[in-house]
């Protein structure tokens, strides 16, 4: 922890402070947005590295020669070298009064040694970038994040292979500087061949990271050996001296703090960048998440809209129905109330029957069937909008499965498919269980119980029919009764007209309460049972949709406060980097 400490000033210590707040933020943020847990510690190492030396860490391809260039760096052998990869695990290069080797985490090694270069800077050397292990090329890129400085090794025999550059490409979005070390340049036949290599890896770096970078071609080996020897025509020739000047001259202090503030920053700005776009990536499945939400809602509605007007094509055949009854019950007054057919009029139990076979007939049965034909019609209705719902919802379910899968340690993947298909499960389940015969019944006795009540009478068991008969019956019995009564008191040649007009009246305003009751029992019923369906499709919905919409607020939330956090680290960067 001293190390940086003993490199600050004022000024400096509270840049160090900034980066430090800034990255705290960015890690509580993160921890809000449920990131990988790989994630959220490569910030709080980030954090923590602030206060310990410069770390370089050499990576490259094994055989590259990266032991060996090490090597060369400490000028003592600290690292074994070999044409097989001898490195096949992280291995941290600290200051130490003896040589020492201890295990730590089961893939690193930290190695103390009496090196001078190594009070400054610590040095990293990482497996071979192409090794046959993936673990040992995965430990490699979990390393390359903590980085200060990277010294990337490639061999001149076989120089920007196209593992290094695939490599490169992972690492690429770290914003780390990288220097180029030209290895085995020994091998090499004319100095003609040296400076087409380094055209050649020079113009391939800029090609792929839009910087042509500092390049070191070098003997390793040889400057090894030349430093034990103490043979400086050797070390010239080796030209390693041209790195340790580098080393020396322009990785100075500053130039190291400046490098060890860049890089937490580099850090965070890259998980910024990274989750930013993941939450752009969300926030598009939401967005159509949302849509398809819309969609749905608005068939609802269009569903209800389509209900009542079906409902009203299909009420208007019932009371076609009292229509023609009205129109028999005119016809049958007509032909009975006439002089000739007197002692029919004053036979009440005659007219009645009478009125009830011609007038009433099957009324009652036609119109409890053209109620039946709405309830099935409803039921069927119903049963196509959850299909409707269930088929949309799958689509929804397999669209984006594989898009949105591993983006985050969170619960957003897992919650919005479970929703879905919670939701999609309820409409299937819906669709397999729904009793359709069990549910016409239950609608026919709420339409039946509705009837009866604004007809104030017990029904019981009898079904709708005999209720209407019932009613069609009571009007009979009253205008029957009432032309029985009138005729027994005068008759007359004027009377009997007289009576025909009034009975018609009668039976005009009966028949229309009896439709005003009957349709407004219907109205009031069915729209009832059109709610109902709506709210329950809307229930199924409810789940889902709060969280789609509750998901797109914190997602917008989040994205505006990684803006921010983006805009500070920027103008941070901008200033130590000036």
């Amino acid at each position: 922890m001293p190390a940086i400490r003993n490199l600050l000033g004022p000024q400096r210590e509270k840049l160090v402070n900034q980066v430090r707040d800034l990255l705290g933020d960015v890690r509580a943020a993160l921890v809000r947005l449920e990131v990988s847990p790989e994630d959220e510690t490569r910030v709080r190492d980030s954090i923590r590295q602030l206060e310990d030396l410069f770390l370089l860490v050499v990576v490259g391809e094994f055989n590259a020669g990266k032991s060996a260039f090490v090597n060369a760096l400490a000028g003592e052998r600290i690292l074994e070298e070999g044409v097989t990869p001898t490195t096949t695990r992280i291995q941290v290069l600290r200051h130490g009064e003896q040589f020492e080797r201890t295990s730590v985490n089961g893939s690193v090694d930290l190695i103390t040694a009496p090196v001078p270069l190594l009070k400054d800077i610590h040095i990293v050397d990482t497996p071979g970038t192409n090794a046959i292990e993936r673990r040992h090329e995965a430990i490699t890129q979990e390393y390359v994040p903590r980085a200060d400085l990277v010294f990337f090794v490639t061999s001149a025999d076989r120089p920007f292979t196209e593992s290094e550059r695939a490599f490169l490409e992972k690492i690429r979005e770290w914003g780390k500087k990288i220097v180029v070390v030209i290895n085995k340049i020994d091998i090499l036949e004319s100095p003609e061949d040296l400076v087409r290599i380094e055209t050649f890896v020079g113009q391939n770096f800029e090609r792929l990271l839009g910087v042509v970078p500092e390049i070191f071609p070098l003997a390793a080996r040889v400057a090894f050996h030349a430093k034990q020897r103490g043979q400086q025509d050797e070390l010239a020739r080796s030209r390693f001296d041209a790195l340790e000047e580098y080393i020396q001259n322009k990785l100075d202090e500053e130039e190291r703090f400046r490098l060890k503030i860049l890089n937490p920053l580099g850090v965070g700005l890259h998980l910024v960048y990274r989750y930013d776009g993941v939450i752009s990536s969300r926030l598009e499945i939401l967005k159509q998440d949302l849509e398809t939400i819309e969609t749905i809602q608005n068939e609802f509605a269009i569903y209800k809209d389509d209900m009542q007007r079906g409902f009203r094509l299909r009420l208007a055949d019932v009371q076609n129905v009292l229509h023609e009854l009205e129109a028999r019950g005119e016809e049958f007054f007509e032909d009975t109330i006439r002089l000739p057919r007197f002692l029919d009029l004053i036979n009440r139990s005659k007219i009645k029957a009478d009125f009830e076979k011609k007038v009433v007939g099957d009324a009652p049965t036609l119109i409890e069937k053209r109620v039946e034909d709405i309830i099935d019609w409803m039921v069927s209705s119903e049963l196509r909008q959850w299909q409707n719902v269930r088929d949309q919802l799958a689509r929804r379910r397999t669209e984006h499965s594989e898009r949105v899968a591993g983006q985050m340690a969170g619960g957003f993947d897992y919650d919005r498919v479970r929703l879905l298909e919670t939701v999609g499960r309820a409409a299937q389940q819906t669709l397999e269980h729904y009793d359709k015969s069990a549910e016409a019944n239950r609608m026919a006795e709420s339409v039946q119980a509705a009837v009866a009540g604004a007809a104030l009478m017990e029904v019981g068991a009898v079904g709708l029919g005999a209720a209407v008969s019932m009613l069609a019956s009571t009007t009979a019995a009253d205008i029957t009764g009432m032309l029985a009564a009138g005729l027994l008191a005068a008759l007359g040649f004027f009377v009997i007209p007289q009576k025909r007009r009034t009975a018609k009246k009668e039976l005009r305003e009966r028949i229309a309460a009896l439709r005003e009751q009957l349709m407004s029992s219907l109205n009031g019923q069915f729209n009832r049972e059109i709610d109902r369906s709506v709210f329950k499709l809307d229930e199924a919905m409810a789940p889902y949709t709060r969280f789609v919409r509750g998901e797109r607020d914190r997602l917008e939330a989040s994205r505006e406060e990684l803006k921010a956090l983006e805009y500070n680290m920027t103008q941070v960067k901008i200033e130590v980097s000036a």
